[in-house]
C-alpha cells in the first residue's frame, strides 16, 4: 500500500469514526488540522506521512468524550495502522504524537517529554484551529455542549491550572480564553505557525473587546 493509500484509507477511517461528533472535535475539525499540517510541513524538514497520519488520527479517541480515558486514542490508532501494515516505527511516531498533542499534556510536571518536529507541526496545526474565528466558534460550541455559562464575573480564570485540573474545569467559556486560547500564540513551535497564530490572537482580541463592551451595556 503506498503512502497515499494509507492516508486515503485513514480518512475514510476517521469520517466513519467521527460521524455525530460534537462540532468543535468532528470531521472537519480534523480536515482543517490536516491541511495546516500540510501548509506548515512545507517548510520543515519532516516525515510528510508521519504527519498526515499524527494531524488525521490526533483526535480520533478525545480523551474528555471517553470519559478521561488518554489511553483509548493511541490504542485505536495502533489498531488501525497495523491493520494497513504501516511501518511500525510510522506508528509509533504517529502514537507519541497522539499522546503528547494535547494543551493539557504540557501541564504534565515531572516527567520526561517526547520531543519530534513531527510533533511539533502537528501540534501547531491543532493550535491554531483553537484561536481566530473558528477557535471562537468552537469554544462556544462546546461549552453548550457540556451546558456551560458564557461569562460569570464572580468566576475568576484560574492562570495556574495542573494538568487535573483543567481536565476538571466546569468554568464559564469566556474564561477558557484566558486559560488557554490567548496563551497559543506563544507557545507555537514553528515560523509558520507563529505567523499564523498572531493574526488569530487578533481575532480573539477584538472579539473579547466587544464581548466585554456589549456585556456591560457601553455599545
Amino acid at each position: 500500500m503506498t503512502d497515499t493509500q494509507i492516508v486515503e484509507e485513514t480518512i475514510a477511517f476517521v469520517k466513519e469514526t467521527l460521524k455525530g461528533a460534537e462540532g468543535g472535535h468532528d470531521w472537519f475539525h480534523i480536515q482543517r488540522v490536516f491541511k495546516n499540517t500540510l501548509l506548515i510541513a512545507k517548510d520543515e524538514q519532516v516525515n510528510i506521512l508521519v504527519v498526515s497520519l499524527g494531524a488525521l488520527l490526533h483526535d480520533i479517541a478525545d480523551a474528555k468524550f471517553h470519559g478521561g480515558d488518554e489511553s483509548i486514542g493511541p490504542k485505536l490508532a495502533t489498531e488501525f495502522l497495523t491493520s494497513l501494515e504501516v511501518d511500525p516505527q510510522v506508528i509509533d511516531h504517529v502514537v507519541k504524537i497522539i499522546e503528547n498533542i494535547s494543551y493539557k499534556s504540557s501541564l504534565e510536571t515531572g516527567k520526561d517529554k517526547f520531543t519530534s518536529q513531527e510533533l511539533a507541526v502537528v501540534q501547531d496545526a491543532d493550535r491554531l484551529d483553537a484561536i481566530g474565528a473558528i477557535g471562537i466558534a468552537r469554544a462556544f460550541n462546546y461549552g453548550g455542549f457540556k451546558n456551560r455559562e458564557l461569562y460569570n464575573p464572580d468566576i475568576a480564570p484560574n492562570l495556574k491550572m495542573s494538568k487535573e485540573e483543567y481536565k476538571k474545569s466546569t468554568a464559564p467559556t469566556i474564561n477558557h480564553f484566558y486559560e488557554k486560547l490567548l496563551l497559543l500564540k506563544d507557545k507555537m513551535n514553528t515560523e509558520s505557525g507563529k505567523k499564523i497564530a498572531a493574526q488569530r490572537h487578533q481575532v480573539m482580541l477584538d472579539y473579547l473587546e466587544h464581548f466585554f463592551m456589549e456585556w456591560n451595556g457601553n455599545s
